[in-house]
């Protein structure tokens, strides 16, 4: 992802997570950090379709957001940002990687699941509304 992604990036962002979106004067900080963020967009048909971001401070890897547009869910999109994350914490030589997940999105924990994330915490009312945050962890080492 490039500043110049976040034309497309930013009202998907809104779009698809109106309760919570970042402001994107946030986005521009996390793409601007290049010793300790990763970002990337998915596209397809001519157009992002998708994203994803992590921080990587060793020894821990944080997913700091992955999204897919609704009309291209289900076509591996979500699961090619997540194996690209991963694979870019081990380059990194992180020995975990940790995200948080809303409670209500269990095809997102499912997905992260079929990755080896494994729950070790839940947040009590982290996200707007009251809605938890359920933590998951991937052990790479």
């Amino acid at each position: 992802m490039t500043a110049a992604d976040l034309a497309v990036v930013y009202p998907l962002e809104t779009r698809l997570f109106p309760a919570d979106a970042w402001p994107r004067d946030m986005f521009e900080a996390e793409i601007a950090q290049t010793d300790t963020r990763r970002y990337w967009v998915a596209e397809a048909d001519g157009g992002v379709v998708g994203y994803a971001g992590m921080m990587c401070v060793l020894p821990i890897a944080d997913v700091q957001t992955i999204a897919v547009v609704p009309e291209y869910e289900g076509r591996g999109i979500g699961t090619a940002l997540l194996e690209a994350m991963i694979g870019e914490a081990r380059t990194c030589g992180a020995e975990n990687v940790m995200l948080e997940v809303r409670e209500d999105k269990p095809r997102a924990q499912q997905l992260y699941a079929r990755h080896g994330f494994e729950q070790i915490h839940v947040r009590r009312n982290y996200y707007p509304g009251g809605v938890s945050a359920v933590i998951m962890q991937l052990r790479l080492k």
